[in-house]
């Protein structure tokens, strides 16, 4: 364990000594308040037009804007994450350090798992950042915690998920611009692939292709509900991912 942590610390480390980390928090942070004023700004709109209306019921806050600006930050997710992923393996190819890597003490899943949560931690500082927004509604409405927390499970979730195919794909080239382009163009078709099916719904295909979507998976995550099947799906993502990097790390062992 002491391994993976020290390969995550150096990880997270060579974020913050690059520009990359100040560049995709920056980014993460201006785009989600782009979003946060633009929904703020629908939910006065209803309200103001809700309060002209006797008898109107209530603006639910979670409903007219949290969901809504959850669902585009995993938007902006699907953009700036192969920006974090895109280097892990393709700098250390670049560079040569690869073979120093491959040829250490340290196994593949120690090294993997290391890149992996080195990743994560940096997500989950992008994540920290939307908190002061958050803090802002509390602080001026009455927002219900519950659906909140688990649509930022479901984020977490989606970004350890992209981040697992990034890992992968940056194993397999040691261009970063690939590694990245390629990482967006595979997670888009994950986020778009049940609009594939018959807009019915009803066919078997339809119904796997709805099953594989990380988007439909995350809409209950941003409604308030866990459920297990989503979390299954969550962690098989990763899981699968994390195992096909480790088969390309090993496959760049024996050819090194």
């Amino acid at each position: 364990m002491s391994n993976i942590l020290a390969i995550a610390h150096k990880e997270l480390k060579s974020y913050f000594v690059s520009p990359i980390a100040y560049v995709v928090v920056g980014l993460f942070a201006v785009l989600f308040g782009v979003f946060f004023v633009s929904s703020l700004s629908f939910l006065l709109r209803i309200s103001l037009q809700a309060g002209m209306m006797q008898g109107a019921p209530p603006i639910n806050i979670n409903e007219y804007m949290i969901r809504p600006l959850l669902g585009n930050t995993g938007v902006i997710m699907l953009f700036v994450l192969p920006m974090i992923t895109m280097r892990s393996y393709a700098e250390e190819k670049r560079s040569g350090t690869i073979e120093l890597l491959i040829s250490s003490p340290l196994t593949d899943w120690q090294i993997i798992l290391g890149k992996f949560l080195g990743a994560l931690c940096l997500f989950v500082l992008m994540l920290a950042v939307t908190g002061i927004h958050m803090a802002i509604l509390f602080w001026y409405g009455e927002p219900e915690l519950a659906p909140i927390l688990s649509g930022y499970l479901g984020l977490f979730l989606m970004g350890a998920s992209f981040i697992s195919i990034g890992l992968l794909i940056s194993s397999a080239t040691k261009n970063q611009v690939v590694a990245g382009t390629v990482t967006f163009a595979v997670l888009l078709l994950f986020w778009v692939i049940s609009w594939l099916g018959d807009p019915a719904g009803g066919s078997t295909t339809s119904q796997v292709l709805a099953y594989l979507s990380v988007l439909d998976h995350f809409d209950d995550f941003s409604k308030g509900v866990i459920d297990t099947s989503h979390l299954t799906y969550y962690a098989s993502f990763i899981i699968f991912g994390l195992f096909l990097t480790a088969k390309s790390v090993d496959s760049e062992r024996w050819r090194g």
